[in-house]
């Protein structure tokens, strides 16, 4: 092996390993409730209820590597349970999305969950991000 060669396997090494220290050594990511990711804050539409999860289902329909795999609607709100599986891996992400009705307007709050390791490398923020960021766009072009 020549120095050249080491030096840029060592230089890999280096980057990998501080990319890997930048993310928290978390694996479970919930909006107002992870001080490691404080953007990440639940939302509150004016829309009722209904016209939320809607929209909420439509946006996980429409995500790529997103399924919805479960929903239900009672007297405290709406929880939809999705998936989401990594690009490369075979690894998943379990996502709920809770949707309460509050003082005229309904509240979302978003959790997800790697099902295996301690450690997701900010993939359960990016999860939350995504969807996040995608409900509030269907919300704004159906005029909330």
């Amino acid at each position: 092996m020549t120095r050249s060669t080491a030096a840029v396997g060592g230089v890999a090494v280096a980057g990998l390993l501080a990319a890997c220290l930048a993310w928290p050594r978390i694996n479970d990511v919930e909006t107002g409730r992870t001080p490691e990711y404080p953007d990440l804050q639940p939302r509150s539409y004016a829309a009722g209820e209904d016209r939320v999860a809607t929209a909420a289902k439509a946006v996980i329909g429409r995500l790529p590597r997103w399924t919805l795999v479960g929903a239900i609607s009672g007297t405290r709100g709406t929880d939809l349970q999705a998936e989401h599986v990594m690009p490369l891996l075979p690894l998943k992400d379990d996502v709920t999305v809770r949707l309460r009705r509050q003082a005229g307007h309904t509240q979302v709050s978003v959790r997800s969950r790697s099902r295996a390791g301690p450690w997701d490398f900010g993939q359960n923020a990016r999860n939350i991000r995504e969807l996040l960021e995608e409900l509030d766009r269907e919300m704004e072009r159906s005029g909330r």
